[in-house]
């Protein structure tokens, strides 16, 4: 059996800044790695999780030039936890914006979570800027996908992180806990929106590796993180990810078959369950799928990150 492969050394970034692109937000980006390398771009989780140093170790810095951004209202891009002009095809034209401003042609395209679902949604919208897709944990943001992780599923899994979530709900509100939610995530009261953002992310912070991780917890606890977050998950859930159709991510899937990909899947993944890969592989059988049975949803699990390293050193030097 070959040695698994494991992150790549941190490195620094040579470029950052922040970048324009709209009246109201401008994001944050950095560059690292081999300054005319391969472009990879990654688009982070959540929708709301922000960027964070060890994605920038997923590809060999010999090769590839690593671009990285904070997407709006999240990270270090501001303003922090905006829902206005807070959209999915708003992040689509500012990925855009982002690879005109850097003039990049063509970039690979690497995204886990909500990450996966922006990086298809994209690669739809510009096939041709695409050279590949890196995809984990797939989540396609159809309402039974939501309704498993934040209605009623994964809480037969997790009953006792479940309590947790439940207590900022009165109980004649939880027939629709994600409008719930979203009325205490929007509302005027400080207190009340805090301990709705902290319940909400320490959910999806309990449940998203196979494995428990104190040291996520905390960081999922942090105000800072929990509020943007956690409303722009719930802004981006209430609205179905501003898609014309339910399951709009699959149903375009002849625009990008062209396109080399690797799904890489945690056999256990809890957040995104693995029915959404597998929907997705059978739309699109010419990309490698690749079920990593000792893992969940975490891009830091070692199996995934031995998936992902493997798919980015195949299309290395393509």
């Amino acid at each position: 059996m070959p040695e698994a492969k494991s992150l790549f050394p941190p490195i620094e970034p040579f470029d950052t800044g922040m970048l324009r692109v709209s009246d109201i937000h401008e994001i944050y980006y950095e560059v690292s790695g081999k300054i005319d390398g391969k472009p990879v771009v990654v688009c982070h989780g959540g929708p709301g999780g922000g960027s964070t140093p060890s994605m920038r170790r997923y590809f060999d810095p010999e090769v590839y030039k690593i671009v990285v951004f904070d997407q709006r209202g999240c990270g270090k891009s501001r303003p922090h936890a905006e829902l206005t002009d807070n959209t999915t095809w708003a992040l689509i034209d500012d990925m855009e914006a982002l690879r005109r401003h850097l003039g990049i042609n063509q970039w690979q395209v690497f995204g886990g979570s909500w990450g996966s679902t922006l990086a298809l949604a994209y690669a739809q919208a510009h096939p041709d800027r695409v050279s590949e897709l890196v995809l984990r944990g797939i989540f396609t943001l159809r309402r039974e996908e939501l309704l498993w992780f934040y209605q009623e599923g994964a809480s037969w899994v997790y009953p006792d992180a479940w309590l947790n979530y439940l207590a900022p709900i009165p109980q004649e509100e939880r027939g629709d806990m994600i409008a719930a939610y979203y009325k205490r995530l929007t509302g005027d009261d400080r207190v009340e929106q805090l301990n709705a953002a902290r319940a909400w992310s320490l959910w999806e912070g309990g449940t998203v590796s196979l494995l428990p991780s104190e040291e996520r917890m905390r960081s999922f606890s942090n105000e800072a993180f929990a509020i943007a977050f956690a409303r722009i998950e719930c802004h981006y859930f209430t609205n179905g990810g501003f898609f014309e159709q339910d399951d709009q991510i699959i149903a375009n899937i002849d625009r990008v078959r062209h396109i080399p990909g690797v799904i890489v899947q945690g056999r256990y993944d809890v957040v995104t369950p693995m029915k959404t890969a597998w929907d997705l592989h059978q739309a699109w059988p010419e990309a490698e799928l690749k079920i990593v049975n000792d893992a969940g949803h975490a891009a830091s699990e070692p199996g995934i990150i031995d998936a992902l390293v493997q798919a980015t050193n195949k299309f290395a030097r393509r």
